[in-house]
């Protein structure tokens, strides 16, 4: 099976040895995307602005092949903070709409770069 990596200046490079994202047949497996801003390479203040971002994050890796957030399948949501869960989630469901991706959240003890929210996903081409 080919696979290709994925990778645009719209969204943050890696921070460590590993891909934005990487296609293998239909799927695209996008890596976890924190809320840094590509442009300043800095998170914005909040859990709130730090999704919003990270969901910007994967939409522009998803446009490299074509995609939007409608063909993501499953998503997977690391919080700092579960409090912070239902913030995340009403920004969440402005992003996406049904039929909704399969979902996991949880907390997790720290994200890079003292991170809130960091949010991954699978999408189907």
């Amino acid at each position: 099976m080919d696979k290709t990596v994925l990778n645009t200046d719209q969204a943050p490079a890696a921070i460590g040895p590993y891909s934005q994202g990487v296609a293998a047949g239909e799927m695209v497996y996008l890596s976890g995307q924190l809320g840094i801003d590509p442009a300043t390479g800095a998170m914005p203040e909040g859990v709130v602005a730090q999704a919003e971002q990270s969901i910007k994050n994967i939409a522009a890796i998803l446009a490299t092949r074509g995609l939007t957030l409608a063909d993501v399948v499953k998503t997977t949501i690391y919080l700092a903070d579960i409090a912070d869960f239902a913030a995340v989630n009403d920004v969440y469901a402005q992003a996406f709409s049904e039929p909704y991706p399969a979902r996991s959240a949880f907390a997790v003890a720290n994200l890079p770069m003292q991170g809130l929210v960091e949010i991954e996903v699978v999408a189907a081409a």
